[in-house]
This record gives C-alpha cells, sequence and structure tokens, in this order.
C-alpha cells in the first residue's frame, strides 16, 4: 500500500524543506495542501515553491474566487486516486490544517460548491435591501450566529450556507497508508524566523506584488487577500496606514497564526513528532523518519 504523508508544523517551521526530502528519498508527488497557494499571483506572500512543476493543486484560482475545504478535498482525494494506481506514495505539505486533517481523516460532511446564481442573488439583495436586513434574516434563521454582523462579506457568506440545501458529499478516498508529522520547533525560534522571513519577503518584492494585485482590481474582500500580511500591505497602500510600522504588524499577525497552528496540532490525532532540525538538513531529517518507519 503506498504512502501519504502529510506535514504540519506552525509557519516556518520547515515543511516544505522536509515535504521536499521525502518526495526526492520515495518519488512522491508533492500536494499543497494550503489554502492561499492555490491562488494565481500570491507568491512571495504565501511563500510559495519555487519549483512549481513539482507541486499539484497550486494556482488553481483567480484571486477574487472562493475555494474551500469541501473542493480542495476533492481535486486532492481524485488525485490521489491517479497515484494509487501507480502505487505511488505522496506528500501533503501546507499549513492549513483543516484540508489535512479532512483528507487524511476522511472526512464526509463537506460543504458543496458555492452557487453563483444564489451568491449573485445575495449580491443584488445586499445592494437593495441593504445590510441591516439582511442581518436581521441571518439572526432570525440563525440566532447564535457568530459572524460579524458588520461585514457584508461574512454576513451573505453566512446566509449562502444557510440558503444551501446541504447535498451528500460522496467522496472515493483511495487506501494510503496514512503518517502525519508534526514538526516540533520551538517557539522562540519560530518567532526568529518569521521576523527573519518576513524582512526577507519584503525585500524580495512583496508590497510591489500586492500592488500588482490591487491595479489588476483585487480589493481588500477578494478571499485571496485574506492571506497573512496581503490586507495590512493594501491598507498601507491606499494610504490608511503608515509603512513604517507595516513589517512589525505583518511579523505580529503572523505569530499569531503560528500560535494558532500549534494549538492545531495538540489535537491532532495520531501525528508522529518530528524534532526540529536547521534548515538546510531537511534530507537528513526526512531519512531518519523514514527509517523509523521501518
Amino acid at each position: 500500500m503506498p504512502h501519504l504523508f502529510a506535514i504540519y508544523g506552525p509557519t516556518a517551521s520547515g515543511k516544505s524543506e522536509l515535504a521536499e526530502a521525502l518526495a526526492d528519498l520515495t518519488q512522491a508527488q508533492l500536494i499543497n495542501s494550503d489554502a492561499f497557494m492555490v491562488y494565481r499571483g500570491l507568491d512571495i506572500g504565501t511563500n510559495k515553491p519555487t519549483e512549481k512543476d513539482r507541486y499539484k493543486l497550486l494556482d488553481l484560482k483567480a484571486p477574487h474566487e472562493d475555494f474551500g475545504v469541501g473542493e480542495w478535498v476533492r481535486l486532492a482525494s481524485d488525485l490521489l486516486g491517479q497515484l494509487h494506481a501507480q502505487s505511488r506514495d505522496a506528500v501533503l505539505v501546507g499549513g492549513t490544517g483543516l484540508y489535512l486533517r479532512a483528507l487524511t481523516e476522511r472526512w464526509t460532511e463537506l460543504a458543496p460548491a458555492p452557487d453563483p446564481g444564489l451568491r449573485a442573488a445575495l449580491q443584488r439583495e445586499l445592494q437593495c435591501r441593504g445590510l441591516p436586513a439582511l442581518v436581521d434574516e441571518l439572526r432570525r434563521l440563525d440566532p447564535e450566529t457568530k459572524v460579524d454582523l458588520a461585514n457584508p462579506v461574512r454576513v451573505t457568506r453566512a446566509l449562502e450556507r444557510l440558503r444551501t440545501a446541504p447535498d451528500p458529499v460522496t467522496i472515493d478516498y483511495p487506501d494510503f497508508e496514512v503518517v502525519k508529522f508534526g514538526i516540533q520547533v520551538e517557539p522562540a525560534e519560530i518567532d526568529q524566523r518569521i521576523a527573519q522571513r518576513t524582512q526577507e519577503m519584503l525585500i524580495r518584492g512583496w508590497v510591489d506584488e500586492v500592488n500588482a494585485l490591487r491595479t489588476l482590481g483585487v480589493s481588500a474582500e477578494a478571499p485571496s487577500m485574506r492571506a497573512i500580511g496581503y490586507r495590512l500591505i493594501l491598507e498601507a497602500l491606499e494610504g490608511k496606514t503608515s509603512f513604517a510600522d507595516l513589517e512589525g504588524k505583518v511579523v505580529q499577525q503572523t505569530r499569531q497564526y503560528a500560535k494558532r497552528q500549534r494549538t492545531w496540532m495538540r489535537s491532532e490525532p495520531h501525528l508522529v513528532p518530528c524534532p526540529s532540525w536547521q534548515p538546510g538538513q531537511g534530507r537528513e531529517a526526512a531519512a531518519r523518519l523514514l527509517s523509523n518507519l521501518n
């Protein structure tokens, strides 16, 4: 039975290095499991791999398009079916723990793909009836809603889910031997790496990347702009905030995300701890993990 390796770890922990080393040693297919690397044009800020041809499920969507766990699981399971037929291993790598858990734990309660007609209708209602009317409807249908009621995108998405009849989701999960590796790095080390990586991404032209998206009409409300740092840079470009404290804000936001990832990992079932290593030593770490499996 082929292996399905899933790489967990907080951002800047070395997931990509370990995943690529595992793929080299096992001839496995690399599969992206990061929710924002699916968007075209978001390269620097998502730390997208430079050797894109080694990966599947990168650059699938335009920045304004929606994408979620259900669609990713369907695409990934179809791809795994092809790899299984070739008796080939696969390596899942990316920071979105929900995607990894849904696939490796074989979830079936997944939301259907968005209905473009319903979404357009809700946008017309928002313009004609106004946000307060939609908020009233949302509160009536879901009195315990936790949605930000001042955010029209959140409100319309919540109504979309409530108005959509849940269709049964049938996913054919191929039989792989699933192995989950969780990279263990001290928080202080992660904080240091995040600060260094953020500085490097800004030097490489992250602001120019966001400005190019802005020029194409990508607004702060686009789904892709939920990626860490992108809305902060947009606000600076639009003069709403200062560039002087941009780097510090991005670092803080990224560190908070890393903390949430560590919390998620503590609840991940069947996670095999993987001790940290120095950058550049991922191949040795991957070899040790594989030897321990045998």
